[in-house]
């Protein structure tokens, strides 16, 4: 069990902690720094990386995840704090797919045509998104710690 959790935690943290990174610390200072087209150049550098590992880690979290339900002899035994955090994480995975599928792939598209306006407008429709995300998984850490605390 303890290595199903562990792997459960490191997915979050990549997850949830580069939506954090990105929307905190890389978005400012590229804002900053760079002009509308190398910008928009780097989100989509950085998106084609970093969705990578977003697929792994909601593949590790699904797995891990309801595997530890399994343990726990399914849904109808687990506290309902799984539940939240099961519900809301599912529609964190829902909001990703809309931005990897409807948002990014067009963005990627913009940028290599060099569309910067509608690149830029895409760009601003996953900013949203991803800040939908990250409060979304920070809910869910605090969630999870309180329902561990009770």
């Amino acid at each position: 069990m303890a290595v199903f959790k562990l792997i459960h935690l490191i997915a979050v943290m990549i997850w949830v902690g580069g939506m954090f990174f990105a929307y905190v610390a890389l978005r400012p200072a590229a804002v900053e720094t760079l002009e509308p087209p190398q910008r928009l150049r780097l989100w989509d550098a950085v998106f084609r990386r970093f969705f990578h590992w977003v697929w792994g880690a909601i593949g590790a979290l699904l797995v891990s995840g309801f595997y530890m339900v399994y343990l726990y002899g399914g849904m109808a035994h687990v506290a309902r704090y799984v539940h939240i955090m099961l519900a809301l994480g599912l529609v964190m995975m829902l909001i990703f797919m809309y931005v990897f599928f409807a948002l990014y792939v067009p963005l990627s598209l913009n940028v290599a045509n060099q569309r910067w306006k509608d690149a830029g407008e895409l760009l601003g429709r996953i900013r949203k998104l991803i800040a939908v995300n990250l409060s979304l998984g920070l809910l869910i850490v605090i969630e999870v710690m309180i329902g561990f605390a009770w």
